[in-house]
This record gives structure tokens, C-alpha cells and sequence, in this order.
């Protein structure tokens, strides 16, 4: 029998061929017409492997928070909590900046995304397990998602457009190099996610403190119980 001219329609391809069309064109260029357009397919076997376009956003979604480094948080792994924190945020806003246009989806939370889901957990847990309180382990990592999604959602260096002569001295005598920070975009919005990283890690650092000054029941390792 002779093998079909396209590969056989999955979850999969919708999925990468959804993840494209968003990555190019953005979340408005999705929809099934187009998806079995550029799938070569008719509209309604979509429908055989999800029940509309939500689903479909979703899927890309989870795919893009399966590419999540984890592995800081398991509990054979040396680092401590605040480097375990530092390394997933990296990992995390890397895996967002690479496909902005699906951060706002992103952004709703996980729902019922199951690496979305793994996300959480894996986050929650290592912070748990570092001696922080419940409560407070979900104020960490609702904290951490809030300013990762937002750094992942825009450029605030592309923000500024390259034309000197749009920042006249005597209107913004504070902008003279402005019209640089596109052309410096990746050092510039990196380096501003560092520093805020940073802050962060800092002042959590301090509450850490507190609690082992306070009640000595937190633990100095977070990762190995």
C-alpha cells in the first residue's frame, strides 16, 4: 500500500503549525479555517483532536511551558532555594521571550495545562521544601510568575524608536542616548530582568532571615528535605 503524500494529522502538528502562526503573526492569524489551510486538511478533522481554537491556544500554551527548565527543584539537586528561584526565572522568562505573542495566554495561569501544572508544582514544592510556609510558597511563586510574564510580554528597550531627532533636549533633557536602546535591546531588557531578579531574591532573602531568627524551625536546605 502506498504511503499518504502528508503525514497523518495529530495533535502534535496542529500544535506546531498553531505555535507557528502565532509566533509570526500573533494570536489573531489563529483559527481552524486557517489552521486546515495551512495543515492541508479539511476544517472539521481539527475537530478530532480538539473541540475549537481555545483548546488549541491552550495546547500551544503547554508547549511552550513543557520548555521550563525544572530540574533545579528536584530534591537530589545542590542548589539552594534562592538560586533554585534565580534559575527557574531565567529559564522561565527564556521560554516566554521566545514566543511572546502566547505570553497573555500564559498570563490567565496554567488551568487544567498539565506541564503548566508541572510548572507550579515543581516551583511550590522546592519552596516548601526550603522551610517557607505554605501560604507563603504560593506568594513566591504567584510573585515570580507576575514578573516574569510581564518582562516576557513586551520590550521596554524597542519601546524607543532609533531616530535621534525624536528627542529634542529641550523637551527631554534626560534622553540623550535613547534613541541607542533598540539597537541594544537584548542587553538592555536582560539586564533590567536581572536586576529586578535581583531585588527580589534580595527582599525575599531578608523575610527568610526573619523566619529563621524567629522561629528557627526553617531549614538552610531547601532541596534535599
Amino acid at each position: 500500500m502506498a504511503r499518504p503524500r502528508k503525514p497523518l494529522l495529530s495533535r502534535e502538528r496542529i500544535i506546531e503549525a498553531a505555535s507557528a502562526l502565532v509566533d509570526s503573526e500573533g494570536l489573531g492569524a489563529v483559527s481552524t479555517r486557517r489552521l486546515a489551510a495551512e495543515l492541508g486538511v479539511s476544517g472539521p478533522s481539527l475537530y478530532n483532536h480538539f473541540r475549537n481554537k481555545d483548546e488549541i491556544l491552550d495546547a500551544v500554551a503547554d508547549s511552550v511551558s513543557a520548555q521550563v527548565d525544572l530540574s533545579m527543584f528536584d530534591e537530589s539537586d545542590p542548589r539552594d532555594w534562592a538560586a533554585a528561584l534565580h534559575d527557574w526565572a531565567v529559564s522561565y522568562r527564556a521560554a516566554l521571550a521566545a514566543h511572546p505573542h502566547i505570553v497573555p495566554v500564559l498570563a490567565q495561569g496554567p488551568g487544567r495545562r498539565p506541564a503548566g501544572l508541572r510548572v507550579a508544582d515543581a516551583a511550590f514544592g522546592g519552596m516548601v521544601r526550603a522551610g517557607w510556609p505554605p501560604a507563603q510558597a504560593t506568594y513566591i511563586g504567584a510573585l515570580t510568575r507576575y514578573f516574569v510574564t510581564g518582562s516576557a510580554l513586551g520590550s521596554f528597550a524597542r519601546g524607543f524608536v532609533d531616530d535621534e531627532t525624536a528627542y529634542d533636549p529641550a523637551d527631554y533633557p534626560h534622553l540623550g542616548q535613547a534613541h541607542l536602546l533598540a539597537e541594544h535591546r537584548q542587553q538592555v531588557d536582560e539586564g533590567a530582568f536581572e536586576t529586578g531578579l535581583r531585588a527580589l531574591l534580595d527582599g525575599l532573602a531578608l523575610q527568610y532571615e526573619r523566619m529563621v531568627t524567629g522561629s528557627g524551625t526553617v531549614r538552610r536546605t531547601p532541596n534535599r528535605g
